[in-house]
């Protein structure tokens, strides 16, 4: 039984769910308008489009995801779309600002869904080829290179983002607090592709399965 089965999430809510968080992330959206505030109306826009991308790609390319994998895509989403959003009751600040652990916790998540699609990825290539064997072990390591190498580029881009900003004077989108904080996410992205490798991939076999018959019928068609 699936842990969200044990919680008493059924399909149904899940969907449920997935849907009231895309509306809180429309609403958070608003706000960042209304403020005037880029950074909340950025983060929480491009949030609100990757969510909405597994329907996108279920309605067009008739590509289907799990409700449960949607739904761990749209918690991401919305909790870092959540922690940009400056909190009256905490004179402004910002989750990501005032509470420690809310950027580690972000941090994991994202990082677990890079290692998801990594994984993914692989494994349909893997089922698509016989040229192509990736052993239990290897591919354990190759997800957690994986997730290092793309935190290490996210760590850079989040660096030259405030770099631009402040010649331009203007607030940035993405935040850097200091090598300690670099340090820490990388770390803790570590974790998030930790935990795939090792307890996250039963629930990507179905995206993987997805794949491989996406790329076995190119391969037909050619």
């Amino acid at each position: 039984m699936s842990v969200a089965r044990r919680v008493g999430l059924t399909p149904d809510r899940q969907v449920t769910l997935v849907h009231a968080l895309q509306a809180v992330m429309f609403g958070i959206l608003s706000v960042g308008v209304w403020l005037g505030n880029a950074g909340v109306a950025i983060n929480a826009a491009v949030g609100l489009l990757v969510t909405l991308l597994p329907a996108y790609l279920e309605r067009n390319y008739k590509f289907t995801m799990s409700v449960g994998l949607v739904l761990w895509i749209t918690v991401a989403m919305f909790l870092h779309a959540l922690g940009t959003l400056p909190l009256p009751g905490a004179d402004l600040a910002t989750l990501y600002g005032s509470t420690w652990w809310w950027d580690h916790m972000t941090h994991a998540l994202s990082s677990s869904l890079v290692a998801g699609v990594a994984y993914a990825v692989a494994r349909a290539l893997e089922e698509h080829t016989d040229a192509i064997v990736l052993p239990p072990r290897f591919l354990f390591v190759y997800l957690l290179v994986f997730v290092m190498a793309f935190g290490v580029v996210w760590e850079l881009i989040e660096f030259y983002i405030s770099v631009v900003a402040q010649l331009l004077g203007s607030g940035s989108i993405l935040t850097q607090y200091g090598l300690d904080d670099t340090v820490l996410d990388l770390t803790y992205n570590t974790l998030g592709g930790l935990l795939v490798a090792l307890f996250g991939t039963a629930h990507l076999t179905g995206v993987a399965d997805e794949l491989a018959g996406r790329l076995g019928g190119q391969a037909d068609e050619e």
